[in-house]
């Protein structure tokens, strides 16, 4: 049996030192990270902001209106909330950080409210 731990076990470990955020948050942050470097072709490092728009269009796109709902329930309230959810990723070695990166690039990025409202963009028959 391998020594390894993989990453469910992990996400386990950090929702029992931090309970704050539901183990669902972890593993959609880290597909937002995947799609975010699809998106903008970035092969290694994310900055926070580029990380937050990432996070946010890909909420909207698989959740839609339910979006905001579905961020609420896993305990995500603002965009602190995902920079804590990758900080505690990092403490793990699921991720990792530039000696740049910090917290403090996820606060108040974006107004939680306003960049989780679902738009439905209007159609001309």
């Amino acid at each position: 049996m391998s020594s390894r731990k993989n990453f469910y076990d992990l996400v386990e470990e950090i929702y029992e030192e931090d309970p704050r955020y539901r183990p669902d948050s972890y593993e959609f942050v880290l597909a937002a990270l995947e799609y975010t470097q699809h998106k903008f072709k970035i092969a290694g490092h994310v900055s926070a902001k580029i990380l937050l728009e990432g996070i946010r269009e890909l909420a909207l796109k698989e959740y839609g209106p339910m979006a905001k709902t579905v961020l609420k329930h896993w305990g995500i309230s603002s965009s602190l909330d995902f920079g804590n959810i990758v900080f505690n990723m990092v403490k793990k070695k699921i991720l990792s950080k530039n000696e740049e990166d910090t917290l403090e690039d996820f606060k108040e990025a974006f107004n939680f409210e306003q960049a989780f409202q679902y738009r439905i963009k209007e159609v001309t028959i």
